[in-house]
């Protein structure tokens, strides 16, 4: 899946030729750095990553790195040049001098990015020098309650911290430049200035550094490999989640009800305290009878399946100490050292945190009464208030015992949200969301800003209380414009506080229609969105993208909130501002299409689009040129009915540009044991014409699709002919060519303009057509 807008490559410096080339052996990508005081170890884990570690370091130091990863050798060329030990990949070039103890780091074009001052790494402190003004992400966002609206650039004091309601966090730096640092520890203090990455940790010191170089995604790519993939969501998290606090098991059923008589799209239902004992003996872990009397005997979760609608629930890190769990907790030493107990202000009865650090507190959480509510229907993971406890990887390990306990029963996929994020979190199943936050127009807007800043540290599963959590409750077109803005997230949802709903219908009939129609959009795009779960799992990018991410050398994409890439080809930029009537909106270089009217923009400009005030029905979405976007019939939820057909819209442009197709059944994990099914389609427009691609698929996994009909946006069609093949048939109309059992084309017109269609079957091998647009008048 091709990412668009990549780091250009850089000017080439001019050194001497090298001397003395010898091509890797054994131990070839590894070097001994010695140091006054001792020695560092540097390897080579790819091409493009740096390993440094003092002597002796073996093990990971925190759950930031992946101890599961593993490095075969890197083939490099190892040789002097004048008083450097140099050793290259075709990733970068490490440049070592033994009497300065300077060590630098190039790009394969002999552009210098880092040089890394070592003398006082052996004490755990580094020193990354780079070019002036060197624009620096990462580290960490804002939370909740921070007043801030926040930007994206990273310069001054930071400390990486999980941090609290919200809070995104990862000792990691990286830049548009070229290159990225990461350290293993938990948590990092920064010093980033113009010149400077400076990097400790306390109490204890940072004994191993990564550096990585090249473009964004590849540095994103390189972390993803060093610190673990993010495991697939199931494919019904890529829809609508309605969650509430104050409900039961008849309100549920009603509201479900509701949703499917309107065809207002859902998959998920989450759960408050409501649906657990909560106070009781294993009442963290079981079904409340009184509110929810089916759910233990798995009746309602046979009539929530009959909907298509899942359960999900809450959980909390806390027990309550005088029940049978709070008393084993007691004997055995379950406690978190930094909670004391306390009354809970749900139950009024004492409480404290269990040590998720523990391994044998992850176990004994899983325990046989939460396996029982998992399988009578609740299917995911809501994890709540483990940052109140101030420690970092207490909400990665509680996620991590649902995760493991889950797994350890089941094969069906693990999906939870959790209020904070530390880097390393993702490899168990891991979504995160914004925290408790206020209702209207200032704090939706705001979580631009932590959506962002999320994707910054590696946290790509991200959503948000939709409509505010807090009080009072959001007016009709507040809420209208947060359901918009929630379509374009990795997480789409809504929640509020005790007592107050976040249905559509609530709000009155315009704020209904506007959120109706973004809930459906949303759903017809669950092919492209689905394609970048799986991309987010392989590669490490995330379905949705800051500017910078994308157009690395521009700067006026530096530090941008107002709008963001969802996938590679969509641009959005929701209307955050009440009563808006006009919106001024840069759109970046490249041609734009408005995906609602088919207008034309060239980008490296401001745009200035009118709002609808009144209906609030529009959303700020533009095409980039070159996109391939696949569609399906909207669905009251993701696995309604199969999908046999896919539309894809296609906007050609002079370069190449692909997309990868992905499916696989959507619920379990055996597509990491190769049972899924993937194609890459591409398309170029050329001086006759356009050409058309369909890449040899990838069949471990036979999906419902049996064809695709492509809409081809541009001039009109004459003929379309396969390479080394027939013209295909011209059946005239779009109506006629869906009800073709055969291939072939037509012609046609919609709000972008004149349209081909073409209509092809499913098949293995790979095929290419050429679309003639030759001397047709449209």
């Amino acid at each position: 899946m091709a990412i668009l807008g990549a780091m250009a490559t850089t000017p080439t410096a001019n050194f001497a030729a090298p001397v003395s080339p010898a091509h890797s052996d054994a131990g070839a990508d590894r070097m001994e750095l010695v140091l006054p005081k001792g020695k560092l170890e540097l390897r080579l884990l790819e091409t493009g990553v740096i390993q440094l570690r003092t002597e002796g370091t073996h093990e990971p130091a925190t759950p930031v790195i992946d101890d599961q990863a593993h490095f075969g050798p890197v083939d490099v060329s190892r040789y002097t040049q004048g008083a450097d030990q140099v050793m290259r990949s075709s990733g970068l070039i490490v440049r070592w001098n033994p009497a300065t103890h300077s060590l630098r780091v190039d790009d394969p074009s002999e552009h210098q990015l880092m040089e890394v001052d070592l003398s006082q790494a052996l004490d755990g402190r580094w020193t990354v020098r780079h070019a002036k003004d060197d624009p620096q992400y990462g580290v960490g966002g804002l939370n909740a309650f921070d007043a801030k609206t926040g930007n994206l650039l990273r310069q001054g004091k930071q400390v990486a911290t999980a941090g609290n309601q919200g809070h995104t966090g990862a000792p990691f730096v990286w830049s548009t430049a070229g290159y990225g640092v990461l350290a293993d520890a938990e948590p990092a203090r920064f010093d980033l200035s113009a010149t400077d990455i400076r990097v400790q940790a306390t109490p204890n010191a940072v004994r191993t550094l990564y550096l990585f170089v090249g473009s964004p995604a590849d540095v994103f790519g390189q972390l993803h490999d060093i610190s673990g993939a993010s495991p697939m969501f199931p494919k019904w998290a890529m829809g609508f989640t309605n969650s509430q606090w104050g409900i039961d098991q008849k309100e549920a059923l009603t509201l479900v009800d509701t949703y499917r008589a309107k065809h207002i799209p859902i998959d998920n239902f989450t759960f408050d305290f409501d649906w657990k004992a909560w106070g009781e003996d294993m009442g963290e872990f079981r079904w409340n009878t009184d509110k929810f009397p089916d759910g233990p005997d798995g009746k309602l979760k046979q009539q929530m399946d009959q909907r298509g609608m899942h359960m999900t629930g809450i959980m909390k890190p806390r027990v309550h100490v005088n029940t049978v769990e709070g008393r084993e907790a007691t004997e055995r030493g379950y406690w978190l050292a930094q909670s004391k107990e306390a009354p809970d202000y749900f139950s009024h009865k004492p409480v404290r945190d269990v040590d998720f650090d523990k391994p044998e507190v992850r176990a004994w959480f899983f325990n046989d009464a939460l396996k029982h509510s998992y399988e009578t229907g609740i299917v995911g993971w809501w994890n709540d208030e483990a940052d109140d406890s101030g420690v970092d990887t207490q909400f990665l390990n509680m996620q991590r015992a649902l995760y493991d306990g889950q797994r350890g029963i089941s094969d069906q996929r693990v999906w939870s949200i959790n209020r904070n994020f530390y880097l390393g979190s993702q490899r168990y199943a891991y979504g995160v969301w914004s925290g408790d936050i206020q209702s209207g127009f200032a704090s939706m807007a705001a979580q631009r800003q932590r959506m962002l800043a999320a994707f910054d540290v590696g946290a790509m599963h991200w959503g948000m209380d939709g409509g505010g959590f807090k009080a009072p409750m959001p007016v009709p077109e507040n809420y209208a414009r947060w359901i918009q803005f929630g379509a374009f997230t990795p997480v789409f949802r809504v929640h509020a506080d005790f007592g107050q709903k976040r249905q559509p219908w609530v709000y009155g009939p315009i704020a209904e229609k506007a959120a109706t129609d973004a809930i459906r959009l949303r759903y017809s795009l669950i092919p492209y969105i689905y394609s970048y779960e799986n991309f987010a799992h392989r590669y490490g990018v995330g379905l949705v993208r800051p500017l910078q991410f994308v157009y690395p050398n521009d700067p006026a994409q530096r530090d941008r909130i107002d709008a963001w890439m969802f996938g590679d080809y969509l641009l959005v930029s929701p209307i955050v501002d009440q009563g808006q009537t006009v919106k001024h909106l840069q759109l970046p270089k490249g041609r734009w299409i408005n995906w609602f009217d088919g207008k034309v923009y060239d980008g490296d400009r401001e745009i200035t689009l009118n709002v609808d005030a009144a209906n609030w029905s529009d959303i700020p979405l533009f095409v980039r040129e070159g996109a391939i976007i696949p569609q399906q019939a909207v669905m009251d939820f993701v696995s309604q009915h199969p999908v046999t057909t896919l539309d894809v819209q296609v906007f050609p442009s002079a370069s190449l540009t692909t997309f990868n197709v992905y499916d696989d059944d959507g619920e379990t994990y055996a597509y990491e044991k190769g049972a899924f099914f993937q194609q890459m389609l591409s398309t170029r427009r050329d001086g006759n014409g356009v050409t058309l691609g369909l890449g040899a698929a990838v069949q471990g996994f036979k999906p419902a699709l049996h064809d695709y009909v492509f809409a081809i946006h541009g001039d009109a069609g004459k003929a379309v002919t396969e390479l080394h093949g027939k013209p295909l048939q011209d059946l005239g109309t779009i109506d006629a060519l869906r009800a073709s059992p055969s291939e072939g084309w037509a012609r046609g017109h919609d709000r972008f303009g004149e349209v081909t269609y073409v209509k092809l079957l499913l098949s293995g091998p790979a095929r290419e057509f050429h679309i003639d647009t030759a001397t047709v008048t449209p």
